[in-house]
């Protein structure tokens, strides 16, 4: 989790909470956090949200999701996977494996290879566009140039899944996305399947709530979230969002209004601007 330098002087404490919950087997609680701090439980929670954006217990349970995503493809078993990443019990795991997998943990270490993705790439006015979706929802919209390297940024993001071709009702929904590019007032309505960790979530999350025509800054964005020290961190999370416009990092923008860099290109990000702009006025 990243965290923010010019956040408060609690950073070096929430920095050192942060590699002992790394470290510990077992999710420590927030009492014992705070008895290491020094400090009340009520206190400690606020100052590590305020640093890194999320709770002691939402970091923890990242921190185990990105280890169990680690170990996965090279344990022995997926059991051993499960206890080496800290989690006390397979039970425990395949409660939140849909969450923080997107799929179950054979699937995932196999590199998704039981999972059904469909795709279509097509093209739009700002260029090509690959939209993709599991069981779950769209999982996937990349804009570029090159159709093939858009192709290979998905086999990347799930490289032993199967990979279908999309039939006629699933043009449809490419459909949707190409129509809410070109007409934003027509607006998008597709059910999503992001997987991130639990602050890029909450970033992407907030980033859904801005209305077509408006915009935040990423200061705004951290404040939303309740973690006004974690910009730079929220500029990261606008970077990793896989299913641009569904999620519209777009419309985030540098405090004094400046458009910065877009994962599908700066004029990519400031036509959508200027269209839902123009879409705003003659609504």
């Amino acid at each position: 989790m990243p965290l923010d330098d010019r956040a408060s002087p609690h950073v070096a404490l929430v920095a050192d909470l942060c590699r002992h919950i790394e470290r510990a087997e077992a999710p420590p609680t927030l009492a014992e956090l705070a008895q290491k701090a020094g400090l009340s439980r009520y206190h400690l929670q606020r100052v590590f949200k305020a640093v890194t954006g999320v709770s002691p217990s939402d970091y923890a349970r990242a921190h185990r999701a990105q280890r169990v995503r680690e170990a996965l493809p090279r344990a022995a078993s997926v059991t051993q996977a499960l206890y080496d990443a800290g989690y006390a019990s397979n039970s425990r795991f395949y409660e939140e494996s849909d969450e923080v997998l997107g799929m179950t943990p054979t699937a995932y270490r196999a590199g998704g290879a039981a999972t059904q993705i469909r795709f279509a790439i097509g093209q739009c006015s700002l260029g090509a566009i690959l939209v993709a979706q599991s069981e779950r929802g769209v999982c996937a919209i990349l804009l570029g140039d090159d159709p093939d390297r858009l192709l290979r940024d998905l086999q990347d993001r799930f490289p032993k899944a199967h990979l279908i071709g999309g039939d006629g009702d699933f043009e449809q929904t490419v459909a949707s996305v190409v129509g809410f590019i070109e007409s934003p007032r027509i607006g998008l309505s597709l059910p999503l399947d992001l997987q991130g960790t639990a602050f890029q979530l909450r970033v992407w999350q907030a980033l859904r709530s801005i209305p077509a025509g408006q915009t935040a800054s990423y200061s705004d964005i951290a404040l939303r979230i309740g973690a006004p020290s974690s910009v730079r961190a929220v500029a990261s999370a606008c970077a990793a969002n896989p299913v641009a416009v569904a999620v519209p990092c777009h419309r985030v923008l540098r405090i004094d209004g400046g458009i910065s860099g877009y994962r599908w290109g700066v004029e990519r990000k400031r036509a959508l601007l200027l269209r839902e702009a123009a879409a705003l006025t003659t609504a």
